[in-house]
Protein backbone atom coordinates (compact mmCIF):
# COMPACT_ATOMS: atom_id res chain seq x y z
CA UNK A 1 0.00 0.00 0.00
CA UNK A 2 1.35 3.41 -0.96
CA UNK A 3 1.44 5.80 2.00
CA UNK A 4 2.01 9.52 1.54
CA UNK A 5 2.46 10.28 5.24
CA UNK A 6 5.46 9.05 7.22
CA UNK A 7 4.90 5.91 9.28
CA UNK A 8 7.57 5.41 11.95
CA UNK A 9 9.16 1.94 11.86
CA UNK A 10 11.75 0.11 13.95
CA UNK A 11 14.49 -2.46 13.64
CA UNK A 12 16.19 -4.22 16.54
CA UNK A 13 18.71 -1.38 16.80
CA UNK A 14 16.93 1.79 15.62
CA UNK A 15 13.59 3.56 15.41
CA UNK A 16 13.25 5.52 12.17
CA UNK A 17 11.29 8.74 12.41
CA UNK A 18 10.88 11.02 9.41
CA UNK A 19 13.51 13.40 10.80
CA UNK A 20 16.08 10.62 11.32
CA UNK A 21 15.44 9.15 7.86
CA UNK A 22 15.71 12.52 6.09
CA UNK A 23 18.97 13.22 7.90
CA UNK A 24 20.37 9.80 6.90
CA UNK A 25 19.54 10.10 3.20
CA UNK A 26 19.89 13.88 2.94
CA UNK A 27 16.59 14.39 1.11
CA UNK A 28 12.94 15.14 2.08
CA UNK A 29 10.42 12.26 2.32
CA UNK A 30 7.53 11.99 -0.17
CA UNK A 31 5.96 8.49 0.10
CA UNK A 32 6.56 4.87 1.14
CA UNK A 33 5.37 1.44 0.04
CA UNK A 34 4.29 -0.90 2.84
CA UNK A 35 3.62 -4.50 1.83
CA UNK A 36 0.81 -6.36 3.55
CA UNK A 37 1.77 -7.84 6.95
CA UNK A 38 5.15 -6.04 6.91
CA UNK A 39 6.25 -3.52 9.52
CA UNK A 40 9.15 -2.09 7.50
CA UNK A 41 8.60 -0.36 4.14
CA UNK A 42 9.99 -1.90 0.96
CA UNK A 43 10.55 1.40 -0.86
CA UNK A 44 10.68 5.02 0.23
CA UNK A 45 10.45 7.91 -2.23
CA UNK A 46 12.17 11.20 -1.54
CA UNK A 47 12.31 14.31 -3.72
CA UNK A 48 15.41 13.08 -5.59
CA UNK A 49 15.70 9.35 -4.83
CA UNK A 50 13.93 6.03 -4.66
CA UNK A 51 15.29 4.32 -1.55
CA UNK A 52 15.23 0.53 -1.51
CA UNK A 53 15.00 -0.81 2.03
CA UNK A 54 17.00 -4.04 2.18
CA UNK A 55 16.93 -6.49 5.06
CA UNK A 56 20.39 -7.95 5.51
CA UNK A 57 20.08 -10.20 8.56
CA UNK A 58 17.95 -13.28 9.01
CA UNK A 59 18.36 -13.44 12.78
CA UNK A 60 17.95 -9.78 13.70
CA UNK A 61 15.84 -7.11 12.06
CA UNK A 62 18.54 -4.99 10.42
CA UNK A 63 18.18 -2.89 7.27
CA UNK A 64 20.24 -1.02 4.71
CA UNK A 65 19.11 1.92 2.58
CA UNK A 66 20.11 1.91 -1.12
CA UNK A 67 19.53 5.26 -2.86
CA UNK A 68 18.78 5.35 -6.58
CA UNK A 69 18.35 8.70 -8.38
CA UNK A 70 14.73 9.27 -9.45
CA UNK A 71 15.48 11.33 -12.53
CA UNK A 72 19.01 10.58 -13.70
CA UNK A 73 20.47 13.03 -16.17
CA UNK A 74 21.85 11.42 -19.32
CA UNK A 75 24.20 13.42 -21.49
Amino acid sequence: MMICEWQTFSTDAETYTQEIFEELVGDPFEAMLMKENEEIPSYIWTVNYVVIVKKYSKVLTEILFEKIPRNPVCE
